[in-house]
Parts: structure tokens; C-alpha cells; sequence
């Protein structure tokens, strides 16, 4: 897999049916190694070790219903009182991120109402901050270490 603009980290591979899977350490499973995966699992390791994200708090691929259609977001991080605090939606590094993964994470946030919103492909990062008392949104240079949820 390619290169990612963030740490590197060791993750556990295995051939099947002559597919390469990653263990995802947080669901305790192996998953196809799509690109996308390889964007998710990076992202996790990184708001765990970097952000001091408790993997317990991450929900990976979590449902939700909007008007009536069945979806999923890729990452849901809770706070320590377990309210929803940041989605993040991994595209794979080929997708150039557009305004359509903005609206993409916007709807799913309808749902959620989180303070911090993440859209990556891992190359490229942009975080957000929700300020929802005035309607604003603050992009920020990074997403703020878990403490600060």
C-alpha cells in the first residue's frame, strides 16, 4: 500500500482467497486491504497513538439512519462521558477530496451534532471544528488531542 501522509505504523497482514487483509485492531477482525481500509486503519492508529484516542471510544463503520436511508460512518470517536465528539470519513488516496465529502460528513452530522469533523485520504487532512451556537465552522491546522473533546 501506498505511502500516507502520516506516522508510520506496524500492522498485522494475512493472504485469503488471494486477497491481502489487515487486522483491525479496534473491531478484533481482519478486513479486505482496500485502500480505504489502509486510509481507516492508518487514521485510527494515528487519533490512538498520536491524539490519545482510548481505541474503546472509536466506532468503525457505525450505522446511522438519514431520512430513511441506511448509512455508515467510517469513524465515530466519543468523549469520556460518551457523546459523539468527532466523525472523520476516509476516502481512499486516489480520491481527491471534494465538496462532495464535505457534504457528505455535513449530513452525517445532522445525525450526530459533533463538535470536530475529519475528511481524509490520507494524503490530504482537513479538520473542523463546529461552533454551533454561532452557525460557524473553524477549520483548524490539525484535529485537537482527545482531551480537548
Amino acid at each position: 500500500m501506498e505511502d500516507l501522509n502520516l506516522p508510520s505504523y506496524s500492522f498485522q497482514f494475512r493472504e485469503d482467497t488471494k486477497k491481502t487483509q489487515i487486522f483491525d485492531q479496534t473491531r478484533k477482525k481482519y478486513y479486505i486491504l482496500t485502500p480505504e481500509e489502509w486510509v481507516r486503519q492508518n487514521i485510527i492508529e494515528y487519533l490512538v497513538r498520536e491524539k490519545g484516542c482510548p481505541r474503546s471510544h472509536i466506532a468503525v463503520e457505525q450505522s446511522l439512519t438519514l431520512n430513511t436511508l441506511n448509512k455508515r460512518a467510517d469513524l465515530i470517536v466519543y468523549n469520556n462521558v460518551l457523546q459523539p465528539a468527532l466523525i472523520v470519513e476516509c476516502k481512499a488516496p486516489e480520491i481527491k477530496i471534494t465538496q462532495k465529502a464535505f457534504d457528505q460528513i455535513g449530513r452525517y452530522n445532522m445525525v450526530f451534532k459533533v463538535p470536530y469533523l475529519m475528511v481524509t485520504n490520507g494524503l490530504t487532512h482537513y479538520c473542523a471544528q463546529i461552533n454551533f451556537n454561532d452557525n460557524q465552522i473553524d477549520f483548524l491546522r490539525e484535529i485537537p488531542h482527545y482531551e480537548k473533546y
